[in-house]
């Protein structure tokens, strides 16, 4: 991805920022991600979109030839057989623009984490 030479301040005006075929990707994973969890807010957190509850779940970003979902490691250790298909580090997860969304792994991924996100907040909460 290019750095912008605006600010970004929402998903729409990041979004936007990119060629088409990116754009459609990120537009698509965006409204999967909404259709999962439509009562997150999102953000722009580390001038990249992201969907929050109870903390971040997801960030994600555009790039010439993927787009990056950014669970955090621990999606990836517990999704790492599914995952064999793509490139992935220890917090990312590479989408190739050229093949379709695998929907079904990125709602496993998005529910996982907003159980971990309650998670952490419950604990929180005990520890007050």
């Amino acid at each position: 991805m290019e750095s912008p030479s605006i600010p970004i301040k929402d998903a729409n005006s990041y979004i936007e920022i990119h060629p088409e075929a990116t754009r459609l990707v990120l537009q698509e994973l965006r409204q999967v991600i909404k259709e999962i969890v439509p009562e997150a807010e999102e953000v722009i957190s580390y001038q990249m979109p992201a969907f929050k509850l109870n903390g971040v779940l997801v960030w994600y970003a555009g790039y010439k030839k993927h787009v990056g979902f950014y669970p955090s490691s621990k999606p990836i250790e517990v999704f790492k057989n599914e995952l064999m298909d793509y490139k992935t580090s220890k917090g990312a997860i590479q989408f190739p623009l050229d093949k379709p969304l695998p929907v079904a792994l990125i709602t496993k991924i998005v529910q996982f984490k907003i159980q971990e996100n309650i998670a952490k907040s419950l604990a929180k909460t005990k520890k007050k």
